[in-house]
Parts: C-alpha cells; structure tokens; sequence
C-alpha cells in the first residue's frame, strides 16, 4: 500500500516558524521543500488537500521534452537529468521508463512542423529523430492510416503520476520538511519582518487554525496560485483547464512510446500492465475544487484513437477522470521572484505540462531562495509580463496591511 504523508497536528504547537514556507503540495511545490530540506532550511508545507493529489497527480503521465517552447527546454534538461535518478532522490522508480515519446504527424504540413521544430531544438540535444515513408511502415505496423509521419524523441519517456508526486512530499518530509495536509490557507501577508499566513486544517474532527511566519514564501498552490498573488498585488490572468482523461483494460503489449499529435488533439500510452491511458479533450468542473470527464469528449476521443491505433478497436475503457489545473493565456508558466515584494517567489501556472518540468522548477525556486539566482534562464516565465504597468519599483507592501485570500 502506498504511504501518505500525514502531520499529527495534537503533537505540534498552533504556532509555527520556519525559513521558507510553501503553499502547495504538488510536485513543485514538494521539489522545493525537498531541496531546501536536503541544505538544511526550515521548510513547512501547507497543502489544502493531499500531497500529489491535485493536478500533479491527475495528468497524463508524460515525461517529455519533444514539443516544449524552447524557452523551456533549459529547465526540461535540468529536469530530465533528475528524473534520470529518481529512484535515489524519492525512493521508489515511479513506474518511470525512457519509453521514447513519438509525436504524430497526420499531413505534409505537420510533417513539416516537426522537421522545424527538430532543427530549432538542435542545440539542446534531445536527440530528435523523424521517421517517415516506408520506414513508418517497417517501424510502426500498430499505426492506422491516417498517420504520414513523425518525430521520435527517444530518451522522453513516461511515470505514474499518483506515485511520483505523493513521493516527492514523503522524501521531504523524510529530509525533514514539515508537511501539514488538509490545511487551507486563509489569509497571507508580510508585516515587514516576515510573511505571516493564517491558515485552517481539518483534523478529521473539527477545524483549527494555524499561524506560519516564515522569511520566505513560495507560492505553488496551482489552480489557485493566483489568490495567494493577488494579496501580495499581483493580478495574473489565471484561468482552469479540466484534463479528459481515460484507461482501457489491459490488451497485450503493442505500443513501444507515449504517443502525441501535431496540433494536439489527443496523447495516449502504453503501461507495462497493458492498460492504455488516453486523452484528449475536456472534461468539466462540478465547483471550484472539483471536475469531471465529459461524456461527449469521451465519445469523439475514442473513433480518433482507433483512427490512430487499430488495436484499440472493441476494446473497453475502465475509468475515466479529470482534475482542475492552472493556465495563463500564454501557455507559459509563472517561475520566479515577484515584482511586488522581496522574499515571495511563484511557481504556478504550469499549463498541463508541469509534471515533466516540475522537479526542476522546484530546484529552481529553492536556488532563488538559497542563492538569489539560478543557472536555468526564467525571464519568459516573470510574473511581471502581465503587469507591465504596475509601478513595481514604488510598490511597498512594508507600509501595507496584511492582505486577505477570501
């Protein structure tokens, strides 16, 4: 059974202190707390559900490179060589494999995007090679009709999320990060001295309140990071997005990669179970917190994957899901200091494409708290891009009240 990250808050004070806090316990969020654990800061971990259990723990499960803007490529190498030795770093190999990832080409012009693309990642060596012709045909028999070509990115590969991320938080912890689960925050601000954040944890039993003080703060809180900004005085144009998502019943054993489109529209896999994990789409949100498959995205999935892969034909799906994850309009991130005050550092926004990246995006943000600066270049990912006229060199929350995340 897989253990949980659990805080037995009777044994410990209502009142903590700490070097760094952090909001959020995805696989960012956790990144970092491990980092900064491992050289020896104080770190609490609020999260306001379960470790890994947002959408860090509902994506798809790729762990690529292939197809990132290359202002991210920087930071998926630093992650790549991460996930290279993940079993040292967290414990466990997440059902992590260098499976290839093999992103599809349906026509002549996403042939020629992907040829593009190859030549414009060059310089990072992710090892691109582009299968066509006759060749496709030899090398990839499972392939419906439909497909004219591809791009094969053969060190990408592939992780159970609902393993990786839980894992995360459970190695901080064991490095000796403080991690309190069902623990909401309610208000943040910074006195001048430090950041002081009121939160609530249900205890199973009833609410109690928590009072964190800590001389930084990093926000990871995901789909609603952009709360926790908003009090500091920073307006992002966050928006959620709802991941369609679905697995078959095990079949035996044909596709070698993770598999992607050119223009999108579908991504699926292969897990050494035989089940096939789908997506494509988007589900719905029920509330705030909560979403679902939609049935209609569901049923224009799956002709698509048959088009794409014959095998799946007759073949029964066995679940189906969805979760709430956290978009900006440019596809970008938010990854670094804010614009508004000293000691506050953002990790959100990561656009369903976060789980591959977010080892290093913890590592950096531990940098950034350690050193003040990193070696991965983040200036595409400023929070300052979407506030171009906020007089940021003026803005002195010192002087300001504490601000209040309703």
């Amino acid at each position: 059974m897989k253990q949980r990250v659990t805080t037995d808050i009777n044994a410990g004070p209502k009142r903590l202190s700490a070097d760094v806090l952090i909001v959020g316990g995805g696989i960012v969020g956790t990144s970092a707390a491990l980092a900064l654990a491992k050289a020896g800061r104080k770190v609490v971990l609020l999260e306001r559900d379960l470790c890994g259990s947002r959408s860090s723990g509902i994506n798809y499960g790729g762990v690529r490179r292939q197809g990132r803007s290359v202002s991210q490529l920087p930071l998926a190498q630093r992650a790549h060589r991460i996930w290279e030795g993940l079993s040292d770093l967290i414990g466990i190999d997440g059902e992590y494999v260098r499976s290839g990832h093999f992103k599809l080409a349906r026509s002549a012009a996403d042939m020629q995007a992907l040829e593009a693309y190859a030549e414009l990642s060059k310089p990072f060596g992710l090892g691109i090679e582009l299968i066509s012709g006759e060749r496709l045909r030899q090398q990839c028999p499972w392939l419906g009709g439909a497909v004219v070509g591809g791009s094969l990115c053969p060190e990408d590969g592939q992780a159970n999320p609902r393993l990786v991320s839980p894992a995360f938080a459970q190695a901080a912890q064991r490095a000796g990060a403080h991690i309190i689960e069902r623990c909401e925050v309610r208000e943040a601000g910074y006195d001048g001295t430090a950041f002081s954040v009121r939160a609530e944890l249900n205890t199973g039993e009833g609410r109690q309140s928590l009072q964190v003080r800590a001389a930084s703060l990093i926000n990871c809180a995901g789909a609603w990071a952009g709360k926790l900004a908003e009090a500091f005085g920073e307006t992002v144009p966050m928006f959620s997005g709802h991941p369609n998502m679905a697995v078959t019943e095990p079949i035996p054993h044909f596709l070698p990669w993770s598999l992607g489109v050119e223009g999108g529209s579908i991504y699926c896999r292969q897990v050494s179970r035989g089940n096939v994990v789908l997506g494509g789409g988007r589900g719905y949100a029920q509330d705030e917190n909560r979403a679902r498959s939609s049935h209609d995205a569901i049923l224009a999935l799956l002709p698509q994957a048959v088009d794409l892969l014959p095998a799946l034909r007759h073949v029964h799906i066995i679940r189906t899901w969805s979760g709430v994850e956290g978009y900006l309009p440019d596809r970008q991130p938010v990854l670094g200091p804010s614009s508004t005050q000293d000691g506050l550092f953002h990790g959100f926004g990561f656009c369903g494409a976060g789980f591959q990246i977010g080892p290093a995006a913890g590592e950096v943000l531990a940098d950034l708290v350690m050193h003040g600066r990193s070696d991965i270049p983040i200036d595409a990912f400023s929070i300052r891009r979407f506030q171009s006229t906020l007089p940021v060199a003026d803005f002195n929350l010192a002087s300001e009240p504490e601000r209040k995340i309703q």
